[in-house]
């Protein structure tokens, strides 16, 4: 079944790649605010629970940013929603991460926001692990087929969570639809190409692997399902969301990603309201803030986890894993030409 679990950091339990694998597809873990044991800890849980394949995903670091200014002003903002709790723990190192995950030996490491080193490339193929790269233009798409990369991932602006621009600045200025994408990077390179942004039925499972996808990545329609386990405001918050209703926001983390327009994350957009502080000074930010004392007399309230939503939120369903995963792959076969599509559609594998 071509159709693969995103891998959303902090919404992916082993429970629910478990699900997604025995039902046929690829399971996924996002490790970017992991430490090398909980990696450790997520794929022995994994392995306890299914045989199937799995993929884990790291952000590719961004460069340092110094401004200090707009910290000073995002954390002030800030200061509105209540106290702050105390520092928090450094960020694992993505080295010890990268040795994490190549000692799992997933079916396939994948990276967001960038290349691996090319030695590390080397290492993964060595071991037989696959590299999927995320791709948000053709030009990201070449330069991670050139750095050795097995498969693209291509995302459309409708993707909820982060978007993988490998500038972080460039985020805004590049947004692409998927269904305008997908075929231009499709046409591009000669890798694999899994599509990822807005699937969350059948319909749109066909339409990309008629447009050149080779599989498909889902996300938020996975995030109403019980073996996500997400926070019940954010799991209510996609309820009805309208496809338009949805926002890109740096509120929660520095970098730009689509989320549920709740009071927060609306507040940072009056004309008075600083920039949010740069990735990943923001997130940390953040995470101090949810750790302090909510303020009394607060307008609105600090999110307690980041409701990131894609554009296909309304059609996530509060149904089992598996079933959802295999009622989307039964409604593509009934609309592809050939139903059989993995024995008489020639892709590139």
């Amino acid at each position: 079944m071509p159709i693969l679990e995103a891998p959303m950091a902090g919404a992916c339990p082993p429970a629910l790649a478990a699900a997604v694998a025995d039902a046929g597809g690829m399971g996924a873990s996002g490790v970017v605010l992991d430490p090398p044991e909980k990696i450790t800890a997520w794929v022995a849980d994994f392995r306890a629970r299914s045989a199937g394949p799995f993929q884990l995903n790291i952000w590719i670091p961004d460069p340092a940013v110094d401004d200090p200014a707009r910290v000073s002003a995002a954390e002030e903002f800030l200061s509105r929603f209540g106290t702050p709790g105390p520092e928090q723990p450094p960020a694992p190192s993505f080295e010890d991460q990268c040795e994490a995950m190549l000692a799992a030996r997933p079916r396939a490491v994948s990276s967001i926001m960038g290349l691996f080193p090319p030695d590390y490339v080397d290492r993964l193929h060595e071991a037989g692990i696959a590299w999927f790269a995320c791709a948000t233009t053709l030009a990201e798409a070449r330069a991670a087929e050139e750095a050795g990369a097995d498969a693209i991932v291509a995302q459309g602006l409708e993707a909820g969570g982060h978007r993988g621009v490998f500038q972080a600045e460039a985020a805004e200025r590049t947004a692409v639809g998927l269904f305008a994408l997908l075929p231009h990077i499709a046409d591009g390179v000669d890798l694999p190409v899994i599509a990822a942004g807005g699937i969350a039925d059948g319909r749109s499972v066909a339409a990309a692997l008629t447009l050149g996808a080779s599989a498909v990545q889902v996300g938020t329609a996975l995030l109403r399902s019980p073996e996500t386990g997400i926070a019940d405001a954010w799991a209510a918050s996609l309820d009805g969301l309208e496809p338009e209703d949805t926002v890109p926001t740096r509120a929660y983390s520095g970098r730009l990603g689509r989320a549920a327009p709740t009071p927060y994350v609306r507040s940072w957009e009056g004309p008075e309201t600083p920039d949010p502080a740069p990735y990943p000074h923001q997130r940390a930010l953040v995470a101090k803030w949810r750790k302090g004392e909510p303020g009394p007399a607060a307008e609105v309230p600090l999110d307690r986890a980041n409701h990131w939503a894609g554009q296909a939120a309304a059609r996530a369903v509060a149904a089992p894993a598996a079933d959802i995963v295999s009622r989307m792959w039964e409604e593509a076969r009934a609309l592809l030409p050939d139903p059989t599509w993995n024995d008489g559609v020639e892709r590139k594998a």
